[in-house]
């Protein structure tokens, strides 16, 4: 079963943002195929959200990570093959008695495409069978107790069937006559297809392993160890923004006795950095994949939703008050479902005034404390709501990211505390820029043309 969660969460942790861009994905995606990358993208899109999946993956790309091992094929090898499976017309089927003097005489005055295409599908599938031989055999050599025997035995059964081994004693550089041809290309685009099939799925997954493996092990990445949802338990040490140059790492546990994280701090504190290096941490997580982290242990989640950078519906007229209402309205629905959620909420009701906000904060907080069997984690630069939910709720854990003054000037640490913040630095940040002074200045209009 796939982890739950929405497009809003996808764009708020930058899981894929703009093709080629700085995002989570891409900073996986060293595959060397195509089909290597959309099965990436497929695992990116439906992480898993069971406990022994999790860790079965995970134990794969760690054993994987510890050694560099050689990904055999050519990509365009791929491009064909795929090209060449995809055409099951019958008609197009070889047939070795048209090897005729008519044909091969019609081959010397014009190329004959359509052989020329099936005739290369069939020797990048050659190479690819024989390749993916001699990589398994590589696997088993360099990796002890490996965790991938069940895909190795997948590959192994499929590499033994019978009409592929002619196959695979072929010398794949040797020129083919028509009848080898039609005979290989019989046996791989129709008979075998389907096995074929499966067997550059099982490529394209050890493409992904190895992507993942190689990216862990340059950023020395954690591997991330999957709890039962029950403990309602996260680890996390040392986790930072992956997408940042200079990123700053931090700590923290949530435990069943506090289960919420209620987040302070002044404006440009780093709050949204925060939370977005929060929860990309759990997002991978949840795929099996290496964190950004020291360590991480976590008990796994039904699904992750937060709401950071939620945009206005100007279309239909919504003002961003409103467009917060109706995203809390639906992880509402999602939280009376009655699953083990992690759901992060950044600035509640930013777009009201500072009254009710206030009061929608401590009421929504208040709320959702009582889903013990969820995590939350909440920002607010209104620090007095921090205070009166002191009082009213004893499963919050109260933290925040100072900011220190050099003189006239903040500095902002990154670094979290523990505590409700007291930092106010919004009039010394207008002051330094100056903007009062632009606005208090006494020439006139016609003075300055």
């Amino acid at each position: 079963m796939s982890l739950m969660t929405d497009k809003q969460t996808l764009n708020d942790l930058n899981i894929f943002g703009k093709r080629g861009g700085d995002t989570v994905y891409a900073i996986f995606n060293r595959t060397f195929t195509r089909g290597g990358s959309e099965l990436l993208e497929e695992m990116f899109r439906n992480p898993l959200s069971d406990e022994n999946a999790i860790n079965a993956r995970s134990s794969i790309i760690r054993a994987f990570s510890g050694k560099e091992i050689p990904f055999p094929y050519e990509s365009e090898w791929f491009d064909a093959a795929e090209q060449h499976l995809q055409n099951t017309d019958e008609r197009t089927r070889l047939n070795e008695h048209e090897d005729t003097l008519n044909r091969k005489f019609n081959q010397l005055i014009a190329a004959d495409t359509e052989y020329k295409a099936i005739e290369k599908g069939v020797i990048c599938l050659i190479h690819i069978l024989q390749a993916t031989k001699a990589f398994a055999e590589s696997i088993r050599q360099q990796v002890a107790d490996i965790p991938y025997s069940k895909e190795l035995a997948a590959i192994d059964r499929l590499l033994a069937l019978d009409e592929l081994q002619p196959v695979l004693r072929e010398h794949a550089k040797q020129k083919f006559s028509f009848a080898r041809i039609a005979e290989y290309d019989k046996v791989l685009r129709f008979r075998q297809r389907e096995n074929i099939l499966q067997l550059l799925r099982q490529i394209y997954q050890a493409d992904v392993y190895l992507s993942v493996a190689r990216t862990a092990r340059e950023r020395k990445y954690s591997f991330p160890v999957a709890l039962p949802k029950e403990l309602q338990t996260v680890v996390l040490e040392d986790f930072y923004h992956p997408c940042l140059t200079k990123p700053v790492a931090n700590s923290l546990s949530i435990t069943p006795s506090s289960n919420i994280i209620f987040l302070t701090g002044a404006n440009m504190a780093g709050k949204s950095t925060f939370m977005k290096a929060l929860g990309i941490a759990m997002y991978l997580a949840q795929m099996g994949f290496p964190v950004p982290a020291s360590r991480m242990e976590f008990s796994v989640r039904d699904g992750i939703y937060t709401t950071i950078n939620l945009p206005d519906n100007l279309s239909q007229g919504a003002s961003h008050f409103y467009a917060e209402v109706l995203r809390i309205k639906t992880i509402a629905r999602e939280l009376s479902r009655d699953k083990y959620l992690f759901v992060i909420f950044d600035e509640l009701f930013r777009g009201t005034n500072v009254k009710d906000a206030y009061e929608a904060t401590i009421a929504i907080t208040s709320a959702i404390a009582r889903r013990q069997n969820c995590m939350f984690v909440v920002s607010t630069h209104i620090i007095e709501a921090g205070d009166a939910l002191r009082e009213k709720c004893s499963n919050i854990n109260f933290v925040y990211l100072p900011t220190l003054m050099e003189g006239n000037k903040p500095v902002y640490t990154h670094k979290l505390a523990s505590g409700i913040t007291s930092d106010r630095h919004g009039m010394v940040i207008i002051k330094n820029e100056g903007i009062l002074d632009i606005l208090t200045r006494k020439k006139s209009i016609k003075e300055n043309t």
